[in-house]
């Protein structure tokens, strides 16, 4: 078995599949299940074509380039602006989003053993203890994202076969498929498949090996893909859409991921859903955390042409951490929110930019070699063209 394929693979469900998967039935419940199920095979295609789009553009270039390089190379000096903007504002306002997640998850569950630190106390040891992690380097983030996923993944198994008996028809056909066009649920949605990020780093750890990467992104992409339809489907067929613990009651509480847990508990009684629902939805937080930790890291290193040695690295760590850190403790309940706004810059720096990038790459610049993602112009016109619609209703709304 390729351990290394294997671990890249788990490295993007780590990366997807986090606390966006802990959103998604909040975001989406007003849709219904089949509107989300639209929403999510929709978002799939698109973020998917992305991905593969940034990884023909990533290939052009010597292998330690990340987006700033690409984008200089491909679009020139306003592409460069736009990426260092729009990647920073991403990442850092994903890490906000697991930050403020991971610790509302840590707190609630010292307070279940009696154990009662405040939230800025809760924030800094999650961020302290997992930072850590991604310091030691990809290898390091592999290997515990391996374990976590293994934990992950069976605990998921796990509450889908202990909850699917709670499932309620009633509940799971109630909403509205008009609601598909929601910016909120449009988003998160988005965002939940928003690890492209991470492939510059998957390719300087499979030295450029074009058919691990291809199949490292397809199979990595279509694992959490059937995760959330069947996440979806379990949530929204247990927890009824109205009322005082209602998805829509979730989806404008403060405190999202704690309640989403709690009400899971309460609805099914049952002290093994209760502890695998702790469980699952801790290591969500915790691995995309890391992803997209790792992500930023190597965006740094390769902005500020820095090499993750020594001090220098000391530094890039601090400068991930430290800015979306101060930010949580002042705003605890950011979660959905900077999910929200997350979303928007994914749909600029990873369906925007890659079209953008690959057009200017093939037919401008004439930089393209090897690798070429299918779809012709038609495919990069048609991404171009639906995420600047969703940027225009984003803004609007």
């Amino acid at each position: 078995m390729d351990f290394k394929l294997l671990g890249s693979i788990l490295l993007i469900v780590g990366t997807s599949i986090g606390a966006g998967m802990l959103a998604l039935p909040i975001a989406t419940a007003q849709l219904g299940f089949v509107g989300s199920l639209i929403l999510l095979v929709g978002c799939w295609f698109v973020m998917t074509a992305g991905a593969f789009l940034l990884l023909e553009v990533n290939l052009w270039m010597p292998q330690n380039s990340n987006l700033i390089s690409m984008a200089k190379a491909t679009i020139g000096p306003v592409g460069q602006i736009i990426s260092w903007i729009v990647y920073l504002l991403l990442l850092y306002s994903l890490l906000c989003a697991y930050i403020a997640g991971g610790s509302d998850l840590f707190h609630n569950l010292l307070l279940s053993q009696n154990i009662n630190i405040s939230q800025s106390i809760s924030s800094i040891v999650f961020t302290f203890l997992f930072g850590v992690i991604v310091y030691l380097g990809i290898r390091s983030v592999d290997y515990v994202n391996r374990g976590l996923m293994f934990v992950k993944l069976s605990a998921y198994i796990l509450l889908v076969i202990l909850l699917t008996p709670f499932i309620s028809i009633d509940k799971i056909v109630a909403g509205n498929i008009g609601h598909i066009t929601s910016t909120t649920a449009l988003t998160v949605t988005i965002t939940s498949f928003g690890y492209a990020s991470i492939i510059p780093s998957l390719r300087i750890y499979f030295n450029g090996d074009l058919h691990k990467l291809k199949k490292a992104i397809l199979i990595g992409s279509l694992i959490p893909l059937v995760c959330y339809i069947l996440w979806d489907a379990i949530i929204m067929g247990v927890i009824p859409l109205d009322g005082a613990n209602g998805l829509v009651s979730i989806l404008q509480s403060k405190n999202s991921t704690s309640d989403l847990v709690n009400t899971l508990s309460v609805t099914a009684a049952s002290n093994a859903v209760t502890f695998f629902t702790r469980l699952f939805t801790s290591i969500c937080v915790v691995t995309s955390f890391l992803g997209v930790s790792l992500c930023l890291t190597d965006f740094l290193s390769d902005g500020l042409h820095l090499e993750k040695q020594g001090n220098s690295n000391l530094f890039i760590h601090l400068l991930t951490f430290l800015p979306p850190l101060v930010i949580v403790l002042f705003f605890p309940n950011a979660f959905i929110n900077a999910l929200e706004y997350a979303g928007i810059y994914c749909i600029v720096l990873l369906i925007l930019l890659p079209a953008w990038m690959t057009w200017m790459g093939r037919y401008r610049k004439h930089l393209a070699r090897g690798y070429e993602f299918m779809g012709g112009k038609a495919l990069l016109l048609f991404m171009m063209i639906f995420s600047l619609i969703m940027i225009v209703k984003s803004l609007v709304s």
